[in-house]
């Protein structure tokens, strides 16, 4: 089971204080090169106060993402990029670039990053009469219909506390709940509320963490004081593209290739909702290589949960990060793998329409809509209803090595840790790669084994995947149909399981 918090490394991470900007960068190719090659330097010692998250299993992501969703390339662990994670946006805009005559396109495109793009502002209320409502919100005119029934879940007046990362249209939004006792009879003894943020992006959402956390016990003490989210819009109002129309974007399977030509700016690694990847994993255990499998496979997982529903929304990205590939143009063809975060009745229709999505909810009715889904997630169980699907629920001989050989470079990460004292170093790193780096192989192998005179699929190819010739034979062709390696042919013998 989860061992702490999720919400607490995010704000632990706002406590540290800023430092200085070092001077220079190590080259992102020789960073990720440098990761893939001593995956046992990644984890931050407990107790260290390091750049991302505090400690404990928590331990950060180091996870880069592109604009909007997708993530990408960790972050270098150097001691210069340590430094650099430290460093908040808002002070990066006024450093100096004495030693630099020109700005680059990268620098240009990571300003655009760090640019606050708050597109509205609410409050959501519960009334014993007439449920949920919205009860303020700026701009007047902005469309939030439903957000009431995403900004407090359905089951929360059974919890104090939550935060629901949730999808409304073309934006993302972050939302604190808080439940409160009263002596009213009116309100029946508890006063609930949300106060919750849209952005075209999740990307830097995590900051407002404790903004909205303490707004919202303000609206629960003094309801109608709107003043400081009035002051708050203003000063972090969105200037969006031209376009106007802030898409949403998902995680196309090529988001990692883009991302590495692309300069990493160090505060993006603890951008998204991803301090639980190493919760995430332990949690599941050996389930989470089914889990990766139909994740690469574009499938449409739903994950169920009571309240709390936060680390619930962890989950779903780190769901998305099993699928991450870094090879350019693998993929393009592919459903794009949409982060939903956190839905409801409501989102049925959207849903209907979805090819490949990972989203959770606290609604059981969701089970018994099992057009909607591929695969439906309850606790740790993991399950479907489709009949060509089902086989690939069964864990393979390469999938318990696979999952081996991750909890041995973690215990070496471990041992490394308390051996050396590095505070660098992150745990959620050695998880990420992990699985880009076992993405990769794979597609490489496909693809030089259809570059080759015999585009055959052999057991020895199969095994240089990482794969199992007998027990994977099903995973590899739902992988050549959906990736459309339609040249490729698979030897007899892996079919004669």
């Amino acid at each position: 089971m989860v061992e702490r918090s999720d919400r607490a490394p995010l704000l632990d991470w706002e406590e540290i204080p800023s430092a200085e900007k070092p001077g220079g960068t190590v080259p992102v190719a020789a960073q990720v090169k440098d990761r893939l090659a001593s995956p046992s330097n990644n984890r931050t010692s407990p107790g260290c106060s390091a750049q991302g998250w505090s400690s404990g299993p928590g331990g950060s992501t180091s996870s880069r993402s592109v604009p909007d969703g997708c993530s990408a390339p960790p972050a270098t662990s150097s001691t210069s990029a340590g430094k650099d994670e430290a460093l908040h946006a808002d002070n990066e805009e006024h450093l100096s670039d004495s030693g630099s005559t020109e700005e680059s396109l990268d620098d240009r495109m990571v300003k655009w990053e760090e640019k606050d793009q708050i597109v509205s502002v609410f409050v959501v209320a519960f009334n014993t009469r007439s449920g949920n409502m919205l009860e303020w919100c700026l701009p007047k005119d902005m469309d939030l219909e439903g957000v009431e029934f995403k900004a407090i879940a359905s089951g929360s007046h059974r919890v104090t506390t939550d935060f629901i990362y949730f999808r409304k249209g073309s934006y993302f939004g972050l939302a604190c709940f808080a439940n409160m006792p009263v002596e009213s009879v009116v309100e029946r003894g508890a006063r609930m509320k949300s106060v919750g943020i849209l952005s075209p992006s999740y990307t830097l959402l995590y900051r407002y963490m404790s903004f909205l956390e303490h707004q919202v016990r303000l609206q629960l003490q003094t309801p109608g004081h709107y003043s400081p989210l009035e002051a708050f819009y203003e000063d972090k109002r969105a200037i969006l593209p031209p376009s106007g129309d802030g898409v949403v974007s998902a995680c196309p399977a090529n988001a990692w290739g883009a991302a590495i030509n692309h300069s990493m700016h160090p505060e993006m690694k603890i951008t998204h909702p991803a301090g639980c990847m190493s919760q995430f994993i332990r949690f599941f255990g050996e389930q989470i290589m089914v889990l990766w499998k139909l994740a690469l496979l574009r499938r449409r997982i739903l994950i169920f949960s009571p309240p709390p529903v936060g680390v619930v929304c962890y989950r779903v990205y780190c769901c998305c990060c099993l699928a991450n590939i870094s090879i350019p143009g693998i993929g393009v063809a592919v459903p794009e793998f949409r982060p939903f975060f956190y839905v409801n009745v409501a989102d049925i229709s959207a849903l209907e329409n979805e090819l490949s999505y990972v989203a959770c909810t606290t609604e059981k009715i969701f089970e018994e809509k099992k057009d909607l889904y591929d695969v439906y997630v309850d606790n740790q169980n993991v399950k479907t209803y489709r009949d060509g699907l089902k086989p690939l629920l069964r864990l393979s001989t390469a999938d318990r090595e696979k999952y081996h050989k991750l909890t041995e470079q973690r215990q070496m990460l471990l041992y490394s840790q308390e051996e050396n004292g590095d505070c660098v170093s992150s745990e959620e790193d050695l998880f990420i790669l992990f699985f880009l780096e076992q993405n990769n192989r794979i597609f490489q192998t496909l693809s030089e084994v259809a570059a080759s005179p015999d585009p055959t699929l052999t057991h020895e190819s199969v095994r240089a995947m990482g794969l199992d010739p007998h027990g994977d034979r099903l995973f590899l062709l739902h992988l050549l149909e959906i990736y459309g390696y339609d040249t490729l042919l698979v030897s007899e013998q892996l079919c004669c399981s």
